[in-house]
């Protein structure tokens, strides 16, 4: 049996069970209020959790795979096998001070409180950058410490910058980017070759994110030009097809951002019945 930690709430879970579904695990008869959750698999069952839990969750065995941040991963110093980037929830850990501050860089931090949810990352920075700071440790509200005299900047998550701007804050540093990974526990890495199915189906989902398959029929005389339009992913697919007239099935995948200019491009090469289908998945 494969335990997956996924999420139980907040920004994660919902792209998650998401991801999941594409790839053909799907969650049932579950919510975030149960503990556990059955798939399409018999072989494979759902362990819901706090993110920040995750990490020590699959390095001691309660879970062969789990999905969280890379920054709770790395703050957690969990030793873990780290399979796969799954390309969302990207954020930064950012080194922030009040916007009406003089200070500008790490350096002039020497001597200061700052606060953090993140007091091992946040450590490892400044070790790095040579200067000694006294670290706060949070649990919530962290860009409200420097407007009430507790810290004199703050290492935090953000996506967007708002919250930050919200609470009068300016980032000077960037500290540590973060995106969701796949992680597994290394003694579960040898269970039957399950965690590399698992991985292999997500990873083929992610392949097929923005992308399109292109089908179409071109006359013979008009194929080079139309192999130009299509270079595709390792050159077009072409195949006769059974027709009175000198007729091939050209098939590509191309990038769905492309396929506007794409389409009016084949039609001017000769190109006919052009067909355009989303892909699912893709195997790498």
């Amino acid at each position: 049996m494969i335990r997956i930690a996924i999420p139980n709430k907040g920004r994660l879970h919902d792209p998650t069970v998401s991801l999941l579904k594409e790839a053909g695990l799907p969650v049932l008869e579950g919510s975030t209020r149960k503990l556990f959750a059955k798939t399409t698999d018999p072989e494979i069952t759902y362990l819901f959790a706090r993110a920040a839990d995750i990490p020590e969750y699959v390095q001691d065995g309660a879970a062969d795979v789990g999905i969280t941040g890379l920054d709770l991963i790395n703050e957690t110093d969990a030793s873990v096998e780290v399979l796969l980037d799954l390309k969302f929830g990207s954020a930064n850990l950012v080194l922030a001070v009040p916007e009406d501050s003089s200070i500008t860089s790490a350096e002039q931090l020497k001597g200061m409180r700052v606060a953090t949810e993140f007091p091992n990352i946040t450590r490892k920075y400044f070790e790095n950058a040579g200067v000694g700071i006294e670290i706060i440790k949070v649990s919530g509200a962290c860009e409200m410490t420097p407007h009430v005299g507790i810290a004199d900047a703050i290492v935090d998550i953000s996506s967007s910058g708002t919250t930050l701007v919200t609470n009068h804050l300016k980032m000077i540093e960037k500290v540590f980017s973060s995106s969701v990974y796949l992680i597994a526990n290394k003694k579960s890495m040898d269970k039957d070759g399950k965690i590399s199915q698992i991985k292999t189906a997500v990873e083929s989902v992610l392949c097929a994110k923005g992308k399109r398959y292109l089908m179409m029929n071109v006359p013979a005389e008009s194929l080079e030009k139309v192999k130009k339009v299509l270079p595709g992913l390792a050159g077009p697919t072409v195949m006769k097809v059974e027709s009175d007239e000198a007729m091939l099935a050209v098939h590509a995948v191309v990038q769905s951002d492309m396929i506007f200019a794409t389409v009016s491009e084949l039609k001017a090469a000769g190109a006919k019945d052009i067909l355009v289908v989303p892909i699912e998945r893709m195997m790498p």
